[in-house]
Parts: structure tokens; sequence; C-alpha cells
């Protein structure tokens, strides 16, 4: 930081906070102020207030708009909102949910922001980008919806038997599909898991779970996950932790194209990859299911066997219940039907 003296305190200004900071008078090499110390913790703090997952997906979908801006020679940074308006409608017209248009101008806004430029949405004043998003939501939303299809409780048994081999790859799927759907979780949780967050108890086993789509603050829950004797989780688990090991790290890791045991992590479109695998090799249509259908898979067959709402989300962790009775809509269609009696 320069020396520049704001001469109504009589302290050093705070401008380019980015910048190297030396103590004033000490020019000592690599001498650093407390105030430096303090500037890199709001830096860190600030990188935090996004999970690593949404930060990825943030510098993808940044990459794209830069990619989508070069080729038709207009400057990414800053961004004219018209050009960012643009580029929402032609995600829409690719066939991207309103739900990712709204990630990816998102991740515009905080690259923006995260270089020290307005964001387009600050300088639009005619409310281009406003107008453009609120019409691909309402067109989109006219739409009947398509929604993955739920895996039940049988399919995932003839699922994680397809997984019957004894290699690393086999015994780390049928530990993934056996959580996910136990422990009801999205596919970007399963892959943020560390080896830490869980732990064996008497009655099978407890998973935390931090950041998530619903709690971007991270508080947290704990998830408790029954030994089963159907599905087995526990079992499922145990024999993946027995090759995994105890290093810390990431629960489920890597496997290396040769089939090598790795401590990196998973990414969440791999998960995604292999539910859809095993559901193919189990006679399901691949393109009905998703990452999302172990979540859906616990919520239908919960509802089926006529688990209570509060039980249900304590392990979906469901903030809305409009969203949760939904599920229990869709089980319970045909239970009790008005026309039972005559049809």
């Amino acid at each position: 930081m320069a020396d520049r003296i704001d001469d109504r305190a009589g302290r050093p200004a705070m401008s380019g906070l980015g910048n190297a900071l030396v103590v004033p008078g000490d020019r000592t090499p690599g001498s650093v102020t407390p105030l430096a110390a303090e500037v890199e913790a709001a830096r860190s703090y600030r990188l935090r207030a996004r999970s690593a997952n949404t930060l990825r997906a943030y510098a993808s979908d940044w990459r794209q708009f830069e990619d989508w801006c070069w080729g038709r020679g207009l400057e990414p940074l800053p961004a004219a909102p018209e050009v960012v308006a643009t580029y929402l409608a032609s995600l829409a017209l690719a066939g991207r949910a309103d739900s990712t248009v709204t990630r990816h101008l998102a991740a515009i806004t905080w690259r923006h922001r995260h270089d020290g430029v307005p964001p387009p949405s600050a300088r639009d004043t005619h409310q281009l980008i406003a107008d453009t998003l609120s019409g691909i939501r309402r067109e989109q939303r006219a739409r009947p919806t398509r929604k993955k299809a739920a895996i039940g409780a049988k399919d995932l048994a003839g699922m994680i038997a397809r997984a019957d081999g004894l290699t690393t790859r086999d015994v780390r799927d049928r530990a993934i599909l056996a959580l996910g759907l136990a422990a009801a979780l999205r596919r970007s949780e399963l892959v943020a898991l560390q080896l830490a967050d869980v732990q064996l108890v008497e009655q099978g086993l407890t998973v935390r779970v931090g950041y998530s789509k619903t709690d971007p603050e991270g508080e947290g829950a704990t998830i408790a996950v029954p030994a089963g004797r159907v599905l087995r989780p526990v079992a499922h688990l145990n024999a993946w932790l027995a090759v995994r090991g105890g290093a810390p790290g990431p629960l489920f890791t890597r496997i290396g194209t040769k089939g090598e045991f790795t401590l990196e992590a998973m990414s969440d479109r791999s998960v995604a990859r292999l539910v859809k695998r095993y559901a193919s090799l189990q006679g399901l249509d691949p393109e009905t299911i998703a990452g999302h259908s172990l979540r859906a898979g616990f919520l239908t067959e919960a509802a089926r066997t006529r688990a209570s709402l509060a039980k249900m989300q304590e392990v979906s962790r469901h903030k809305s219940l409009k969203v949760l009775l939904g599920y229990v809509r869709s089980a319970e269609r045909f239970d009790d039907h008005a026309g039972a009696g005559f049809l």
C-alpha cells in the first residue's frame, strides 16, 4: 500500500487493500503489518461466502460466457447489460432451465464483483436483464414440468447388484448408491462429504452435511442412517472404507482410468453419470434418471410406507413443507381414491 496519508485522521489511507502492505517506516523485506493479515483474512472469508461447489460452478459458467462473448466479438468484462441479456436468451434457446440461466447470471455478477467492477445489473438502467430473465421464467414455467424419476428401493437394490464385482470402483459405487438414497443426499452433498463427516454408531451411522442448496450459510445437519436389511448402506460403506483407508479427505474419491485408487474428490457430474449407468443396466430409462433420483427415491419410499412428514424432513432437510408434500402426494395418488368404490 502506498504511504499516502489521510490528513483528517493522520493515518495511512486504505487504498488498494489487495496489494502487499508494508508497515509505514519499516522497510524490512517481507515485513507485514497486522492490517495485511486482516486484509488477507477478509479476502479468505469473502471466498468462503460461497461453497466450493458453487465456486466451481461459477467458474465453469464464467468460462462459457467468456467463450460466447469472444466468439461474437463482445467484451465479457465489463459486460454491457445488453450483452448479458442476449446471452441469457441464448441459454434459454439452447434449452437450459431457468434455474440454470439464473445461476449463469449469478456467476457473471460474482466475477464482476470479484474483479472490482460494477456488475451489469447495477448499470442496467432499462432493466433489460431483469425483464429478459422474467420472460424466460414465465415461458418455461408455462410448459409442463419434467421431473426426473425417483429410484425406488427395489430398483436401487437391483442397481447395487449390478455392481457385483470386487474392484475398487465396484465397492465405491455400491456405497454411493446405497448411501445416496439412505441419506436422501443431493449429488453435490455426496461429493462434498469428508471422511470425518461419517461416524459409525450402534444403530447404523450418522452423516454430517455442511453446505447444501438449502443451507448456504453452512449451519449443517446430522442425518441418521439405519444399518438396513435390504439396501444395507452401512455394510456397503464399511466395505468402501476398508478399501479407502483412514486418510483425511473426501469420503468418496475418484477412481483412475485404469482402476487405480486416488484421494481426489469426485465431481457431482460423475455421480450423475454413475447413477445413469447403473439405472440403464437395471432396465430404467437413463433419460428420466439423474443424481437427484436417489434423493427423490428416499422421499417417495418414505411416503409410501407412511413415514411422518417430520421424520422425512429430518432426513431431507427441506425448508419448505410444500416441496416435501409434493413427494407425499405423488406416492399417495391412488390411495383412498375418490372413485375406488365405483370405477
